[in-house]
């Protein structure tokens, strides 16, 4: 299957190495909207401009689109899938019935498949979320993230005047997590779910007492949470905060019985030490099954819920019935 890869940042060398670890799939081309030659592949991949990109729309089975879901995917998914059979990451969850729409209509236009919102939150915690409450459709479901690094909170912290650099950590609440396990069903705020820390490495003339207030009073971001803010040299963050891991669970807690006297629990949990390169291998998979699902005439949008297990795969049905189930 020949792949190419939109957009060459952490998630594009991401998928760059998660090619290398499926031997039934080959990067074709990267590429990128800054000058191609100052470019450098891991692999040696060769590059191209991402204003010739419809000129290869013969020689690349499925587009991985690597940009991010605030400017960059609602833009370049649509426009890529009317040319290409695509699969894109995009995560900002209350949007995604719009970008679905946009997409699916792109993707209908050009006679192309388009799956969207693949990875591990949309998509693997996706699949975990509807699995259990189908399993279980009396019950509540708990999802928690981190300890992880927000790359979306960290680049706002970013922006405020008088920054350099930022990271910023959610913190899932062991008290919540423990509760939930136990079986219970609370009702839980933001707040009592997830804590955040912020580290700011600040120029030398900012006022910091400013900066702090304006994390903690950020709307969407950090108003509704307990936060932390922590002032580190740009050496302290170079050498703490310079991996991106993540991770989370996925719980639900329900009942079973004539007199639901019986609790169950189900959880689904994942410790990531490279958020973009468990994403990557995440898409990879879903751009097997996409490539699968367009070879047999499928056009349109689809997410995971649309996708067969058995496609993402690289073995026979066969050999998943012998060894897998």
């Amino acid at each position: 299957m020949r792949l190419g890869i939109y957009g060459y940042g952490n998630l594009g060398r991401g998928v760059e190495c998660a090619v290398l670890q499926n031997p039934d799939m080959e990067l074709v081309r990267v590429f990128t909207r800054r000058s191609p030659a100052g470019v450098k592949t891991l692999t040696g991949v060769p590059v191209a401009s991402a204003d010739d990109v419809k000129m290869y729309r013969n020689d690349i089975d499925v587009m991985i689109v690597c940009g991010g879901s605030a400017t960059d995917l609602p833009v370049m998914t649509p426009m890529l899938a009317e040319h290409f059979n695509v699969v894109d990451s995009f995560d900002n969850h209350s949007h995604i019935p719009d970008h679905f729409a946009a997409v699916r209509d792109a993707a209908n236009a050009g006679g192309h498949l388009a799956l969207i919102s693949a990875g591990w939150d949309p998509g693997m915690f996706s699949l975990a979320r509807l699995y259990a409450s189908c399993i279980l459709p009396e019950g509540k479901d708990y999802t928690f993230w981190g300890r992880g690094v927000s790359q979306g909170h960290s680049d706002a912290v970013r922006r405020i005047d008088g920054v350099l650099d930022a990271r910023q950590y959610t913190i899932p609440v062991e008290s919540a997590i423990e509760r939930v396990r136990n079986g219970e069903q609370p009702e839980l705020t933001v707040r009592e779910k997830h804590t955040r820390e912020v580290y700011v490495v600040a120029k030398d003339s900012a006022d910091r007492a400013r900066i702090e207030r304006e994390i903690k009073g950020m709307p969407a971001y950090f108003a509704d949470y307990d936060t932390t803010v922590f002032f580190i040299t740009a050496e302290e963050m170079k050498r703490d905060h310079s991996e991106l891991p993540h991770g989370g669970f996925v719980i639900r807690s329900g009942v079973t019985g004539l007199n639901r006297e019986h609790r169950h629990v189900i959880e689904y949990s994942l410790k990531l030490d490279s958020n973009p390169e468990f994403t990557s291998s995440a898409i990879v998979a879903f751009a097997r099954a996409i490539g699968r699902m367009a070879a047999r005439g499928e056009t349109g949008a689809r997410t995971v819920f649309d996708i067969a297990p058995a496609d993402l795969s690289p073995l026979s049905r066969e050999e998943l019935r012998a060894h897998m189930l």
